[in-house]
């Protein structure tokens, strides 16, 4: 095979592969770029890796928590919004630890306990939470603590149980922020033309890029060694013709005698 169209082929296959590499888990879901990238299966990334579950599911996975369904992506607002599978958001706040992540609530949050009560108290407490014998509710931490009850946690959470507010979804919308550069100016750790992952996701499109600017480069050169070849076998027929008249014209003398 040619050697440049040994190039071309590989300009082509690389190509083919950067517009085929997986950016959504079905043909209707969400559209994943930067900063995020989609992995056909979970890996332990814990930062803006997404997978794929069951081929049609977009995932997101947070360390010594578990995974949660994306619902949606808005890139300009910068926010993640996602459902709890398990349908128990307060399950979420009572144990998502997002200091180990680059995200955080985008709400704001405020501080609420965690209560186990034996028995009922006043307000509602968290049917998901909650079972025979225990009764588990949200109340702010100046709230005091009945005999009955002990705290389990106090948390920064969007907002405390309401029945109004049962949703496996609602409040679970994150923001994130990106790595910072240690060359880069500014407290807001936006850069995100400048990051990594950034020019992760641009290095197929720059190799496809070399590879057909390489193959330019073959095309003219071989294009520049066939003119000069075929100047000079044009060199030589003209040469080997004037050779022939020269042997025609002293021929000619030698037939006349």
């Amino acid at each position: 095979m040619n050697t440049p169209f040994i190039f071309i082929f590989i300009f082509f296959f690389i190509l083919f592969l950067s517009y085929t590499e997986a950016t959504k888990c079905r043909s209707k879901g969400l559209n994943i770029k930067s900063p995020f990238t989609l992995s056909p299966h979970h890996n332990n990334d814990p930062n803006f890796n997404l997978y794929c579950q069951n081929t049609n599911t977009t995932m997101i996975h947070f360390p010594f928590y578990g995974n949660l369904v994306v619902k949606s992506i808005s890139y300009n607002t910068r926010k993640l919004d996602l459902i709890d599978p398990k349908s128990c958001v307060h399950e979420v706040f009572l144990n998502l630890n997002l200091s180990l992540t680059p995200f955080r609530y985008y709400y704001v949050v405020k501080n609420y306990t965690y209560l186990n009560c034996s028995v009922p108290i006043n307000g509602n407490s968290i049917p998901c939470l909650s079972g025979y014998g225990h009764h588990v509710y949200t109340v702010k931490p100046s709230v005091n603590v009945p005999d009955s009850c002990r705290a389990i946690k106090t948390v920064e959470i969007p907002f405390g149980y309401s029945s109004y507010l049962s949703d496996n979804s609602f409040g679970l919308g994150l923001t994130w922020e990106l790595p910072k550069r240690d060359d880069e100016d500014g407290d807001d750790g936006f850069e995100e033309e400048r990051t990594w992952v950034h020019l992760t996701t641009k290095k197929v499109p720059m190799i496809a890029g070399l590879v057909v600017l390489a193959a330019v480069a073959m095309v003219m050169k071989m294009k520049i060694l066939y003119t000069k070849k075929m100047l000079v076998s044009n060199e030589d027929m003209e040469n080997q013709f004037s050779e022939d008249l020269l042997a025609q014209q002293h021929k000619i003398p030698q037939a006349l005698g």
